[in-house]
């Protein structure tokens, strides 16, 4: 009786012994990775050039803009907006974040049965937002709520990344 726990104790200390190796040997440099995040200046930034395309093209938007962890960097509703439209948008900035598409392609999914996940993981499939993809990298959203949202958002993140951010990471 008393083999069986000394052998399960030798072999916890042995794989115990091996993490601990395994730890000592990755650098700080292997232990992290580098991201980039959206600024708050880059995020206010977004908001401005959607707002001036918003009004361009006559529509009244409300805009929701997240870093990759899903922190609200800012938001802005255009004079007009409904008192829910920075809400709505913030869901569907949420969701493009989660699901790094478009949330009018999350929508598709959900709409033909292909995925209806987002429906009940507490998502907002309506289309309106965009993930903001740098280098292959998700490091933001957009969501937009009122008029054509996805438009809005695709026009501000081009004005403000110059072409040097996609709004897919497929």
């Amino acid at each position: 009786m008393i083999a069986m726990p000394v052998t399960g104790l030798a072999l916890l200390l042995s794989v115990q012994s091996r993490a601990q190796q395994q730890a000592h040997s990755v650098s700080a440099k292997q232990a992290t990775r580098d991201i980039r995040v959206i600024s708050s200046a880059g995020a206010r930034a977004l908001a401005d050039a959607c707002t001036a395309w918003a009004e361009q093209n006559k529509q009244v938007v409300a805009m929701a803009i997240l870093d990759w962890g899903g922190n609200l960097i800012e938001s802005h509703a255009m004079e007009g907006a409904p008192m829910n439209a920075i809400d709505t948008a913030l869901l569907k900035a949420k969701s493009a974040l989660r699901w790094r598409r478009p949330t009018s392609e999350t929508n598709k999914m959900v709409r033909s049965g292909q995925n209806l996940a987002p429906t009940f993981m507490r998502d907002f499939p309506q289309p309106g937002a965009l993930p903001i993809v740098v280098d292959g990298q998700v490091v933001g959203a957009m969501g937009v709520s009122g008029a054509d949202g996805e438009k809005c958002a695709q026009a501000a993140i081009d004005a403000v990344f110059k072409g040097q951010a996609t709004s897919s990471s497929q």
